[in-house]
């Protein structure tokens, strides 16, 4: 395992602690939205055993985690590469024993890890209360009520923490990520009545 200071100067060099932050927004969002769509789902249609929607919303998230880990492995080892071999034609050298090579190397596993458990680990902390329900463990709400809760207000903070990057106003930005997560539910919605 490389220490933190490696790795903060392997990202430094390769400038990509941005693109880490996005793809953790991004695919965060993405897993929050997508949680919340298929509890709302269950929750507009039959009623459904809880194991049922645990183990729908858990083959999503896996499935998320997974497209995440390899989806940004596969471009960001591409782009990685390139721009190795682009320094090594500008020095006119070979770069394989230097601290880029080993960044080309290590920087699209950070990402693709970065890119996967975003998803995945937002859509566990949201299924969380089902779960928790199937055990005995009594909640102060119905756990279909508190996923839902659960995924507005991580919707809300990924917005927040967009604001804070940005240096706008995090109010402005978590409202506006949470006018995206009510739209999903309006429209889900209005397609199960329909």
């Amino acid at each position: 395992m490389y220490p933190l200071n490696q790795i903060r100067f392997l990202l430094r060099i390769t400038r990509t602690h941005g693109i880490m932050r996005r793809y953790f927004v991004v695919n965060g969002f993405d897993g929050a939205l997508t949680m919340l769509g298929l509890i709302m789902g269950f929750l507009f249609s039959e009623p459904s055993n809880l194991t049922v929607m645990i183990n729908a919303c858990l083959g999503a998230a896996i499935a998320l985690g997974v497209s995440g880990v390899s989806s940004a492995y596969v471009s960001e080892q591409a782009e990685r590469r390139r721009a190795l071999s682009e320094l090594e034609d500008a020095m006119v050298s070979d770069l394989s024993d230097s601290a880029h090579a080993e960044a080309a190397r290590m920087v699209p596993v950070l990402i693709a890890l970065v890119n996967g458990l975003a998803p995945l680990v937002i859509s566990l902390l949201i299924i969380m209360p089902l779960w928790l329900s199937t055990t005995g463990i009594i909640l102060f709400i119905s756990p279909i009520y508190l996923a839902i809760a659960i995924a507005i207000v991580l919707i809300f903070m990924l917005g927040v923490f967009l604001g804070r990057i940005s240096g706008v106003s995090w109010l402005r930005s978590g409202l506006q990520t949470l006018s995206i997560a009510l739209l999903t539910i309006l429209l889900i919605y209005l397609f199960e009545v329909a």
